[in-house]
């Protein structure tokens, strides 16, 4: 094996599925003097992959992660080391089945053939399971089994033959030198490597090395606790590894998987058990292996048992025996999601961590594309290792979350669920007075922030049916017909809303200007006092964010982005400053409270209490300026994410509270009330037809295909300029599309689209866009002013039409939908009027 070397290009520390596809992919796209280092010897050299089982369910309800897992399963296959066998969900619940019907949608959306069965069809293909324990049964037929310790000696090996690569194994990383903010320098047992690029890729044990460079990759390690039985005689009686389909038995939290003449039966229904991955052994005191650790029987007898009621033929037969039994470590995130991209503490430090079996070479792939040009073909931003906020990235949060998160692994996960643990960690200045108010709390980014408010439960008897209550549990589950509510007294009066979760940040500095401009899509040559709404985009043409900056001085302009992305924002502003040092980024959230004041009323409230003039004429729309309310000083932005006149006030955060009751006394007269995120994210952006972020924009969706498209490009550089000019010549592959449901009924009561349903023809037929992609669901939610439910999809150009029907697919039922709008043109409120102050005669309010 070779020696340390002095000197690379990058460094990949691991050589786990993960490192050794990320070094192919490195070579594959030119990449040179890559180095590979792991401590432990090839070709399993200790970590997750040595032990995980192998096998490969494509359909998940985040297209992100079903994207990766189908381009790894085109990789396993390509490599020859896939086997496919089928597999089933089974269902002992209605509730369960249920989610299989879900599930469909998803399958549907994402493209990958599936079905619901009957327990007789599971029994054709796996005799040995008992019929009379299931209701029914998700049937995947791409299923399989992979593999993997060939897959990544395959892949290495490739990255060898192109003299790329260099292995070093059976090396250990000792502490990793930064300067000036960058890595330098990887310091390991058999000696120092210099490098401006290095790749965390080795699982639990990520954190460890991150925390070397002073960086952190929030992860934990976590038990999985898997059996082997054999031999068992209905197994040994078929060839090769796996002839009959994997079967996870969903409502015990547990899959058996046939390994030759054995059933391995793996759980995720224990207690979570969690290691610090400065325990985990090293492979000289290790028994088995350093990821193997010690099986405690107690933890998995209820699921034993469980799996025996399945399976009795199987696994109680005679002379099978538990022949191998461990408590396998894997890596445990505390949203679920990988960790991926350039940490944010480390200039040229990289995380490809938290990947598992299914996703890796499809991830590892993403990695490289990203390392290379910028952007990855794959979005793998809700992946992004910038997500995470400083207290997100601590040990004792990310325990509390992979605790709460691990038996939801296999579990019914409601797409509003809320995290019970790891609460009131960020508190707006409001917040006494929402408790008060009977908010009902949802946590984004640690802000606890009110999604609907218990005191506005009497307007339900002022709007009656007006707030499409829902009848079916789960489409009410976490939800509210007070959200409607919220929503239409702020249409006919005003509402107020708490927005202090926003992220905010300044550029700053003499360059400031050429820095917003050189970023941004929209001219930010602009006069001081001018609102900026602007895409953010990679050099792909495809979004990074999409966000307003108010230009406050020549030298100074605010970002303001949602909370969620925020620090991914941050960090991609600050990744393009300028090499000049000329303007600088101060991150200040901490420092801003916000609430918007929305309404046809909202110019008499805030003119009641300033001395300002906020006419239509002297406070134009897309116009900020700071004003007095009483001795507050308050930085006042005239802009709507909800299409209703009014503001975003920007205020110290130790005077929010005081402005929050300033504005609700004002407002009593006008019949304000306090409304929550149901109508901010959902119900006023769906009826203006506004996008989101992470939902309708992401790196694979376009400025012209989402109906973005400014009139004119300004002449100024900006990142994606030129990828953007040509999007622009060319023919849309996909148009982003508003649908209303035209009915809600199908014999079974009504029925509300939550997100993520496939779109059909009418008949149920499939649909393709010129990118290969089925249209679904990126939005639902309702549009009370309009009496309907709003769908947004990307649909083909020549489905795209204003009038055409369409269905969506929903739990397994068809509903007509019909196109509302194939561009940025709004249902509600087509000519802006009441953006603009002019009620629906055209008056100015």
């Amino acid at each position: 094996m070779a020696n340390v070397p002095a000197t690379a290009r990058v460094v990949v520390i691991g050589a786990g599925i993960v490192g050794n596809s990320l070094v192919h992919h490195l070579a594959r796209l030119g990449w040179r003097d890559i180095v590979q280092i792991d401590k432990g010897p090839l070709p399993n050299p200790g970590g997750s992959t040595g032990h995980a089982s192998n096998f490969i369910f494509p359909v998940d309800h985040s297209r992100e992660m079903a994207d990766l897992t189908k381009d790894s399963m085109r990789q396993y296959k390509e490599l020859g080391v896939f086997t496919e066998s089928g597999g089933f969900e089974v269902a002992r619940t209605e509730e369960r089945m249920e989610e299989l019907r879900r599930r469909m949608s998803s399958a549907r959306a994402w493209g990958i053939e599936a079905q619901l069965v009957s327990p007789d069809f599971v029994v054709e293909k796996v005799p040995f399971l008992e019929k009379d324990k299931i209701l029914g049964a998700f049937w995947c037929p791409s299923v399989g089994v992979v593999d993997s310790l060939r897959a990544g000696t395959l892949m290495r090996e490739a990255a060898l033959a192109t003299g790329a690569l260099t292995v070093v194994p059976t090396v250990e990383v000792v502490g990793m030198d930064v300067e000036e903010g960058r890595i330098r320098r990887v310091r390991t047992t058999g000696g120092d490597i210099e490098a401006e690029t290095v790749v965390i890729a080795c699982g639990v044990w990520s954190p460890k090395l991150a925390k070397m460079a002073g960086a952190a990759i929030p992860l934990t390690p976590a038990v999985h606790q898997m059996i082997s039985v054999g031999p068992i005689p209905q197994l040994a009686e078929r060839p090769g590894e796996i002839s009959f389909p994997i079967v996870r038995d969903m409502d015990t939290f547990c899959y058996e998987r046939q390994h030759g003449a054995d059933m391995e039966v793996g759980s995720y229904a224990h207690r979570p058990i969690l290691w610090e991955p400065e325990d985990i052994p090293s492979n000289e005191k290790a028994k088995l292996s350093p990821t193997e650790a010690p099986f405690t029987a107690d933890d998995f007898d209820p699921q034993l048992e469980q799996a025996l009621e399945l399976m009795p033929d199987a696994l109680a037969a005679e002379g099978a025996e538990i022949r191998y039994a461990i408590n396998g470590l894997l890596s445990q995130t505390p949203d679920g999601l990988p960790v991926l991209g350039e940490t944010p503490e480390v200039k040229g430090l990289w995380s490809a961590a938290a990947v598992w079996i299914k996703e890796g070479p499809g991830t590892a792939r993403a990695v490289a594309e990203w390392m290379t040009q910028g952007w990855s073909e794959i979005d793998v931003s809700h992946s992004d290792i910038a997500r995470f906020y400083p207290h997100q990235r601590t040990r004792e949060h990310v325990r509390s979350r992979t605790s709460e998160a691990f038996n939801k692994t296999y579990g019914i996960v409601h797409p509003g669920e809320q995290w019970g643990g790891e609460r009131g960690k960020r508190l707006s200045p409001m917040n006494a007075a929402e408790r008060e108010a009977g908010a009902v709390f949802f946590e984004t980014a640690g802000w606890e922030r009110p999604f609907w408010y218990a005191s506005n439960e009497a307007l339900l008897g002022e709007y009656g049916d007006k707030v499409m209550p829902r009848e079916h549990e789960w489409d009410a589950r976490w939800w509210s017909p007070i959200i409607n509510a919220e929503h239409l007294a702020m249409r006919e009066r005003a509402a107020m809303f708490d927005l202090t979760a926003f992220a905010i940040f300044d550029v700053v500095g003499p360059g400031a200007k050429d820095a917003v401009q050189g970023i941004v899509v929209a001219q930010a040559d602009v006069p001081d006092g001018r609102v900026i709404y602007t895409p953010v985009l990679d050099p792909h043409g495809g979004f990074r964010s999409d966000l307003t900056v108010m230009r406050l001085a020549h030298d100074h302009y605010r970002v303001v982005t949602g909370g969620a992305h925020g620090m991914a924002d941050r960090k991609w502003f600050a990744d393009h400053l300028p090499a000049d040092g000329r303007a600088q980024i101060v991150d200040v959230t901490s420092a801003w409270s916000t609430i918007g004041l929305w309404g046809p009323r909202a110019r008499d409230i805030l003119g009641s209490i300033t001395d300002a003039d906020v006419s239509d004429s002297g406070f134009g729309f897309l116009t900020c300026r700071d004003i007095q309310v009483g001795s507050t000083s308050v930085l006042a932005s005239r802009i709507s994410y909800v299409g209703e006149l009014g503001w975003e006030l920007y205020v110290p955060m130790e005077q929010g509270a005081r402005l929050w009751q300033q504005l609700q006394e004002a407002g009593r007269p006008h019949g304000i009330v306090p409304a929550g995120i149901g109508v901010y994210g959902t119900t006023g952006r769906l009826e203006k037809g506004y996008r989101a972020y992470g939902a309708e924009l992401d790196g694979e969706r376009t400025v012209v295909e989402a109906g973005m498209a400014r009139p004119k490009v300004k002449k100024a550089d900006f990142v994606g300029r030129d990828a953007y000019l040509a999007q622009r010549e060319a023919a849309p592959k996909s148009v982003l599309c508003t649908l209303t449901v035209d009915s809600h009924s199908t014999g079974n009561g009504r029925r509300y689209m939550l997100g993520g349903e496939p779109i059909l023809t009418a008949s149920g037929g499939v649909l393709t866009d010129g990118h290969g992609h089925h249209p679904y669901v990126t939005s639902a939610g309702s549009a009370p002013s309009l009496g309907t439910h709003i769908l947004m999809a990307y649909l083909p150009p020549d489905e795209a039409v204003v009038g055409n029907q369409l269905a969506v697919s929903y739990m397994e039922e068809l509903y007509p939908v019909t196109v509302g709008s194939n561009d940025a043109t709004p249902l509600f409120d087509p000519a802006n009027d009441r953006i603009k102050g002019q009620n629906s005669k055209g008056t100015v309010a």
